[in-house]
């Protein structure tokens, strides 16, 4: 008889909350709530109220809290939220100096613990983070991926659907590049049951849902004062869930590159296949003049960033 999976969760904030609940009320597997030392008590009250919550829902996952890398030992998945989350007036990029010690601290602990482990990195910068895990660890890029794409394209489903009064449901939005101010929201692959956005909306409102999607991380800070949980953690489920189901779902990911869409050595969200080999397949769109030059200005900003994190190695 098959057991339970395992899945760590590296951070027990909003969004470690939030991922353990979505989890535990999938039955994807029994939860580590990981915390620093100093966290060990609110890890483990989140845990019990999770738990406790378990009798009222009717789900029978196991949730821990726990500061002891040992519990985390052979998880399958592991999704890292470790790090400070962004306040009023940063940008992501702001916060590589702080975030970089402790995805190194991650990192050593996943690598001597659960080395096997498909890992999802939600911690910014993002694709500077992911990148230094991978390189910390070693593992192999089908292993190591960073949740941002599947974030950034429902904002921009959920901009374009709310314009052309259509349901979400029916939106079907790719947005590529970096996690930053130039991601890069693909029109030509972007439509609404299979019928091209132009057609529903103009380009002067595309052009706007496009600015705002670009800023959608920011306009969640500037109203609640930090980083949003909800939408990210369900990101990040959609993609440990067709991993650890093997869906093989069509996902933008920030995945290591080395030489698809003419980029080496870089972490930056594409079109991946995700299933229980992990990055199963990279996906090259055929890209329009316009979003190949605005894919190699997102290449560019993460390149900047992660030519930070290499200099500090």
């Amino acid at each position: 008889m098959s057991k339970r999976k395992k899945i760590a969760l590296i951070g027990a904030g909003n969004i470690g909350g939030e991922l353990a609940a979505l989890i535990a009320r999938k039955q994807l597997g029994d939860v580590v709530l990981f915390d620093i030392p100093s966290k060990t008590n609110f890890a483990k009250g989140k845990a019990l109220d999770l738990e406790q919550n378990s009798a009222i829902l009717g789900y029978d996952a196991s949730i821990t809290g726990s500061s002891d890398w040992k519990d985390c030992a052979g998880a399958d998945v592991i999704i890292v939220t470790a790090g400070i989350p962004r306040k009023p007036g940063q940008s992501r990029d702001d916060l590589v100096a702080t975030n970089l010690p402790i995805i190194r601290s991650v990192a050593d602990g996943a690598k001597e613990h659960c080395p096997d482990a498909f890992v999802i990195v939600i911690s910014n910068p993002l694709d500077a983070m992911v990148y230094e895990y991978k390189r910390r660890t070693g593992a192999p890029r089908e292993k190591v991926v960073g949740m941002a794409g599947v974030l950034d394209s429902a904002r921009f489903q959920l901009f374009l659907a709310r314009e052309a009064g259509v349901s979400v449901k029916d939106v079907r939005a790719m947005v590529l590049g970096g996690h930053g101010d130039d991601m890069v929201p693909v029109l030509s692959a972007t439509t609404i049951n299979g019928v091209n956005i132009s057609k529903f909306i103009g380009k002067e409102k595309l052009d706007a849902i496009i600015e705002r999607t670009r800023k959608g991380g920011g306009e969640i800070v500037g109203l609640m004062g930090t980083s949003a949980y909800y939408a990210p953690a369900s990101a990040a489920v959609a993609m440990a869930e067709s991993y650890l189901l093997d869906q093989k779902r069509l996902l933008a990911s920030a995945v290591y590159l080395t030489g698809e869409y003419g980029y080496n050595d870089l972490y930056m969200g594409v079109p991946v296949v995700i299933g229980g080999g992990g990055v199963e397949k990279i996906v090259e769109l055929d890209l329009s003049a316009d979003e190949k030059e605005m894919l190699a200005k997102s290449a560019k900003s993460v390149q900047g960033i992660t030519d930070v994190v290499k200099a500090s190695a």
